[in-house]
């Protein structure tokens, strides 16, 4: 297999969103990218519609938090291998697997179907936005990193104080708060592409897809809040 810093797709079958970049390396790494995520983004969106038609149990806090890590870990590892796109798909399969259960239970709420389509419609259309601005204006959001890594640390031990704690009010704080530190990282991530500061694909898929993952649980959350009796 090739390794994970060459060109991914031919670009016969990808969309033109190099545009305005100037570093061919850069247009090539966006492209890689895109196409990837994309398929990633099918692929576990398979995989929690087939969670949602078996009524697959739910993995687990424990189980989601160690192969979801752990997942990331081997990624960050085989980076440059081969086995790099494997790990990704592995990694993405399992975030859907982990979702399946999630939209079940929206599913069973009142409106529950519409509840889901706003949340993906909002979840693209932010993406949409934030990627186009950056990929036109080139502005350098690489100044937020730190407190976007801050952010996420704090909001994943308030997550987990929600769950063991049973506060669903401070749950609904830590999804405003996710959604908010994903749309920021989505600026982050894609300006670190197109100012040079990304050169691996295989990294860039996996942070633009995290970060629309939770982005999509988060909004879920917050507009699956009104239709639910607890």
């Amino acid at each position: 297999m090739e390794t994970a810093t060459k060109t991914y797709a031919s670009p016969a079958i990808l969309a033109d969103t190099s545009a305005g970049v100037s570093s061919p390396a850069t247009a090539r790494v966006l492209r890689n990218t895109y196409a990837l995520l994309s398929m990633t983004l099918l692929f576990s969106a398979a995989v929690a519609a087939a969670g949602v038609a078996m009524k697959l149990p739910a993995p687990g806090l424990i189980l989601t938090l160690g192969a979801t890590f752990g997942l990331l870990f081997a990624i960050h590892k085989l980076q440059n291998s081969g086995w790099a796109i494997p790990a990704v798909f592995a990694l993405t399969g399992f975030m859907g697997y982990s979702l399946g259960p999630v939209l079940a239970k929206s599913l069973a709420l009142p409106g529950g179907a519409q509840t889901i389509m706003l949340a993906l419609a909002a979840t693209g259309a932010t993406f949409l936005a934030l990627s186009s601005y950056v990929l036109t204006t080139k502005k350098d959001f690489s100044f937020m990193g730190g407190f976007l890594f801050a952010g996420m640390v704090i909001a994943l031990l308030a997550g987990l104080g929600a769950v063991f704690l049973q506060i669903p009010a401070l749950g609904l704080a830590v999804s405003a708060m996710v959604a908010l530190l994903s749309a920021g990282l989505i600026l982050f991530e894609t300006s670190r592409i197109v100012n040079g500061g990304e050169t691996n694909y295989v990294l860039a898929t996996v942070g633009l897809f995290v970060s629309i993952f939770n982005l999509f649980t988060s909004l879920l959350a917050l507009f699956g809040f009104g239709g639910s009796d607890e």
